[in-house]
Formats: C-alpha cells, structure tokens, sequence
C-alpha cells in the first residue's frame, strides 16, 4: 500500500464499510486512523496514521509513518508473561485524551479500557487473533520514537503503543490535537485498520 493511495474518501469509505464514525461535522473535529500494514515481521515503520478533519469547511489530510505493532525486541522480550501487547482493529471512541507518556512527554494516552492480544511465542513475527482478548488500561499510547528527526527502526521504541516515526509529525498531530480539544473537549476516538480491510476498498475508491 502506498502513502499516495491513503485518501480521503478512502478513509471515509473504510469508516462507512464497518459501520464506524467518521467525524465531518465543525472545525479540527479529528479522525485519528491507523492501518496496520500486511507483513507482520517488519521491524521498520512500515504503517500509517491519518489525520483527516475541516477547517472552515476545507477537509485537511495528513498521513503519518508509524508502526502499530512492537518492535521485534519487545516481541522477543515481553515486558509481561502474558506476551507482548497486540492493539486489535477496531474503533475506540474516546479511548484518548492529551496526556504525557510515561509522564515524559506530551502524547496522546489511553484513558479507557481496551482490548488487545498478547503474543507469547517469543519470535520476531508479531502474531495475531490469539482467542483470549485482555482488557485494561495497557499504557496503549500514541506517541513519536526518538527526539529527533526520523527514527528508521521500531527497536525498543514500541512495545505496542503506536508510535510515530518522525518527531515533527508528532508535533504536528500534537498541535492539532489541542485545537481539537479547545472545540470538542480532551477526548479522542481512535480507529485502526489492517491493510487488508482498507486495501479493497482502494481498489472501489480508484
């Protein structure tokens, strides 16, 4: 899937085909969306986060680099028995609001409970749809990698939390994050995809 492919109507379409909201009302009334790229063994920044609101009107769109998944220290060394955390697809309304990470630095942190997996084999691969589902509040956060510039691999900076590869993207999500919650108040739904959900309907759009 290429960056380019990543529009608008895209994402709208993609929201629409499971029944999930996609905000279009008001000014920076913002859609958060991750797509979870296809190849599970990745170690890189190989997903997507999509910003899409109005201002004025106007639709505004931006597409991040990022990972949703671990990296692959973290994947063979969980940080708890249970397995490496595995954020499931879904939509999570207002499971985010403005925050610090790791009471750190600023980010956007999770504030309700949610689902994911836990990977316990201790490989590489990041495996998914495991039976048992844990809820909690996991510290699921969304957050940059390293201070500065582009970070190229995910290394110790996802355990999986979904992570930004570009500190300056962060910023910018940031920013547009505390213009929405001026409006709409600190609550943020977040939506994420697999390449496989979003990819068919690439295919319809074009």
């Amino acid at each position: 899937m290429r960056k380019s492919d990543i529009t608008v109507d895209v994402l709208r379409a993609a929201c629409a085909a499971r029944g999930y909201a996609f905000f279009e009302d008001g000014d920076f009334n913002l859609n958060i969306i991750g797509i979870r790229a296809a190849d599970m063994a990745a170690n890189t920044f190989n997903d997507f986060m999509c910003l899409v609101f109005k201002v004025a009107g106007e639709e505004k769109h931006f597409v991040f680099e990022c990972t949703t998944d671990a990296g692959t220290y973290y994947r063979e060394n969980p940080m708890v028995v249970d397995g490496t955390m595995v954020f499931i697809p879904g939509q999570y309304r207002g499971a985010y609001k403005m925050g610090l990470h790791q009471g750190k630095f600023p980010a956007l942190v999770q504030c309700k409970r949610l689902p994911v997996w836990r990977d316990n084999n201790r490989d590489a691969v990041v495996d998914v749809a495991f039976p048992a589902v844990e809820y909690g509040l996991q510290g699921a956060n969304i957050h940059h990698a390293a201070y500065k510039g582009v970070s190229q691999l995910v290394g110790k900076w996802s355990a999986g939390c979904q992570v930004l590869a570009d500190y300056y993207d962060h910023r910018i999500l940031m920013a547009i994050a505390e213009k929405a919650a001026a409006i709409w108040g600190n609550s943020f739904t977040y939506t994420l995809f697999t390449e496989e959900e979003v990819f068919p309907v690439i295919e319809r759009v074009a």
